[in-house]
């Protein structure tokens, strides 16, 4: 449970980062910050146990950032440790290695000066990987559709950094939940968007910086599970929300969805991956008859699969 240690300062942005061994861009993302064309922003740092030169990049801003140590304990944690310092009205999150637009914060708080809503969102891009996968991009308004049905057909709606919130619901959804390793930017978003009003941004305002940092493919597995865990911990903890969906479709957009990720690592050869997601299916008995000619072979160990899989590969050109 979060304990918030300050009163709420009117109008003011409280920005929290994390920090593990994040020098090669933590100064650039801090100075992002700090040259946001809104006035009042607070930001916190969480050096979550860097063994790096974070430290003395952080020591280089002096008082204009606050800057919290703890051991590595993940993300989540360090988040919910910033939250607990944070005394801004509103709050945002970014990470060590992305950054914003000038005015990024500026047009979320707009955006939530004019309406009633929770959470406002932006557009996004990636940057530093390949073309096709670096386009701007504007996400939908969730509030013209189903947003729960379309909260659950996603992975994730928005980049961490791509949204600012109001901090009494932070409050009243107690933050993160530190039981997720990843995806908890996913869960926090669903406990949200799902219960509140939402407003969308249609400018493109936070940027990503393209595998910074990131996951090997044949991990990609581990995203897709806890993808799967955050939606079924979410349905059985809010079964309100998600009762107009039909238990069938209920099952497409959470079972289905892991399935689909299975193939999209089986095609990419990514089949480490390919054969730990086709094996939850199988556990979970989610799949058609189609389906069992390329997962069923995940009953074999993941060495054996791999064999099966290239000379079912070899046999069929």
């Amino acid at each position: 449970m979060l304990s918030f240690e300050h009163k709420i300062t009117d109008g003011r942005i409280s920005v929290i980062m994390p920090c593990y061994n994040a020098q090669a861009h933590l100064k650039e993302s801090i100075s992002n910050v700090l040259n946001q064309d809104y006035d009042d922003i607070e930001l916190i740092v969480v050096d979550d146990g860097s063994t790096d030169q974070s430290k003395e990049i952080l020591n280089g801003f002096g008082k204009n950032i606050t800057v919290i140590s703890q051991k590595n304990q993940g993300p989540g944690p360090a988040r919910n440790r910033g939250l607990e310092k944070a005394s801004g009205e509103f709050v945002a999150f970014l990470d060590s290695d992305d950054y914003w637009g000038p005015n990024c914060l500026s047009a979320l708080k707009k955006a939530l000066d004019n309406t009633n809503a929770a959470l406002s969102y932006c557009g996004w891009q990636n940057v530093g990987g390949p073309k096709k996968q670096c386009q701007p991009y504007i996400p939908p308004d969730y509030e013209q559709s189903d947003k729960v049905e379309r909260f659950l057909k996603s992975a994730a709606p928005w980049p961490i950094h791509a949204a600012l919130v109001r901090r009494k619901i932070l409050e009243e959804v107690s933050g993160f939940d530190e039981q997720w390793a990843t995806c908890m930017d996913y869960d926090l978003w669903l406990r949200i968007g799902t219960r509140w009003p939402i407003v969308l941004v249609e400018q493109v305002l936070a940027f990503y910086r393209h595998n910074v940092g990131g996951q090997i493919t044949s991990q990609q597995w581990r995203q897709a599970r806890n993808v799967m865990l955050v939606k079924k911990h979410f349905i059985n903890k809010f079964p309100n929300v998600v009762k107009h969906l039909s238990e069938n479709r209920l099952k497409e957009l959470v079972d289905g969805a892991l399935l689909k990720r299975g193939y999209d690592a089986y095609w990419k050869r990514d089949l480490v991956s390919a054969h730990k997601i086709f094996r939850i299916c199988l556990y979970n008995r989610y799949y058609k008859i189609k389906d069992l000619k390329y997962i069923l072979p995940s009953i074999l160990p993941e060495n054996a699969f791999k064999k099966f899989v290239l000379v079912l590969e070899k046999t069929s050109e």
